[in-house]
This record gives structure tokens, sequence and C-alpha cells, in this order.
């Protein structure tokens, strides 16, 4: 298959999920990030109260939300496999006045990567913290959520 073609097509076009059974097992790990950024007088609020909200510890939660979502990425996700997951770990913290930085880092040792699961993890995390905070303002921003680094496989991305 050519490097840049889609990989969850079959020859007809059709939607098929990637046959792994071939490859060798080896050692994987991503890292994914996403950003949750805040009104000012929201930031001011959560740092008051230490980042507790009426709902709880916002940070305790959105790291056991986030965890959560990497084992379960394969029953959200179509064509992911159902991973074995080696490792995982979740900071959140903040990134400027009135931004949270979320940065999961997932390993395995198996035939496909841990992208998805990395991705995954931040991005419920994010939400999960929006969730605890959405009392306090809709207007709290998502994102950008990204890949910062993935390693083994084909080929190593970024910083991982």
């Amino acid at each position: 298959m050519p490097r840049n073609a889609l990989t969850h097509l079959d020859a007809e076009g059709r939607p098929a999920m990637v046959d792994v059974s071939g490859k060798t097992a080896t050692a994987r790990e991503a890292i994914a990030t996403c950003r949750v950024r805040f009104p000012a007088e929201v930031a001011r609020q959560l740092r008051r109260n230490g980042l507790r909200s009426t709902k709880g510890g916002i940070v305790d939660t959105a790291i056991i939300a986030g965890t959560m979502a990497v084992k379960r990425t394969h029953e959200l996700i179509p064509f992911c496999h159902p991973l074995p997951i080696d490792g995982c770990r979740l900071t959140v913290d903040w990134d400027g006045d009135a931004t949270l930085r979320i940065d999961c880092h997932v390993r395995t040792v198996h035939r496909t990567g841990v992208e998805m699961e990395a991705l995954t993890g931040a991005t419920v995390a994010a939400l999960t913290v929006y969730d605890m905070c959405k009392a306090l303002s809709h207007a709290i921003v998502l994102g950008p959520a990204k890949l910062v680094g993935k390693r083994g496989g084909k080929r190593d991305v970024g910083k991982a």
C-alpha cells in the first residue's frame, strides 16, 4: 500500500479495519495534548479554588475520565483495534493565565500504535474539565487537540 494511501478503505473503497495480523508486536507509545481555555474571570476563580468545582476535584476527575477513555477507545472509534494498555499517564497543568494543558501519554506492546488512544484520552479529559466547569461559563473553549508524537511501528513522528 502506498505510504499516503488511506488505510481504512479496502480495494473497492469501502470502510475496513486494517489487518495487523502479519505485523510484529513491538513497543509503541504516543503523546497527545488538548487545551482548555477559560474566560479570564473563570480562570481566576478556578485558581483561587485550587481547581475544584462544586462537582469536586477537576484535575483528578479529568485524569480518571481520560484514563477510562484510553482503555475504551476501540468502543468509540469504529476501526480502532482493542489494545492492551501497558501504561497511561495524564498530566493537567496551567499553560498561561487562562489555559489548562492536558497531556496523555500511552504505551503498549502490540502490532498497532496508540495514537488514537492518546488523542481520545486527552480530549475526553478536556471534555470532563468542560463538564465540571460549565456552571461557571459556557464560553470555555476546547482545543486544539493534537498528536505530539509517536514511537514504534513503521515511522516515528514528533516527540514521544
